[in-house]
């Protein structure tokens, strides 16, 4: 069995300042253009079956400068859509509601964990034929792609808000004595020779 591959898109604006991003198209920032192209090296030696991307042009930037080549744009993979809560941070949100809590609660005019957890198990049956002939890459954002790791080993979507995915980073997921697990989590690139790395932001 192959390897899934998730890759969460390069810094833009609002992850940098933690805002919510869900259907808002952001543009990388040239911090996030480095860091997608740090990606290409650390995914040289990957040989893919298939990569399958998020519709929004901060994902697809990334795997362009990362060196991949999208076979399909999912629906399914975009941004967990937080509604009424789009272009707010945590912070902002808890001086109107102090309990919230995404995981559990959803987003008012959004979607709530069942239905993000529903389309990301979509996202997962489609590509499980896929991994029969190899690695499938994944590039998408923050909240889904912390679902779809908590479904790939058979937790709730819930489960996700115990596996923190800062920007450009790589988490692969497979299989041991044929069960699900997660192989690897949040991995950032290895900094390019002769530079420090650097802080990424975590929405």
């Amino acid at each position: 069995m192959g390897e899934l591959l998730l890759i969460r898109h390069g810094e833009t604006t609002w992850s940098a300042s933690r805002r919510h991003t869900s259907y808002t198209d952001l543009e990388l920032t040239p911090d996030g253009e480095r860091q997608a192209r740090t990606l290409a090296a650390f995914l040289a030696g990957r040989r893919f079956v298939s990569v399958l991307a998020s519709p929004r042009i901060r994902a697809l930037r990334t795997a362009q400068l990362a060196g991949l080549t999208v076979d399909a744009v999912d629906e399914d993979l975009a941004e967990w859509n937080y509604g009424e809560y789009e272009g707010r941070t945590t912070v902002d949100i808890h001086e109107d509601d102090p309990h919230w809590n995404i995981w559990t609660d959803g987003c008012p005019g959004g979607e709530s964990p069942a239905e993000v957890g529903a389309r990301l198990d979509r996202v997962l049956d489609r590509v499980a034929p896929l991994l029969d002939r190899g690695t499938v890459g994944l590039v998408g954002h923050a909240h889904s792609l912390r679902v779809l790791g908590a479904r790939w080993i058979g937790l709730p979507p819930s489960a996700g808000g115990l596996l923190r995915l800062d920007t450009a980073t790589v988490s692969v997921l497979g299989h041991e004595h044929g069960r699900r697990v997660i192989l690897h989590w949040n991995q950032p690139a290895p900094p390019a020779p002769g530079t420090a790395p650097e802080p990424t932001a975590r929405h």
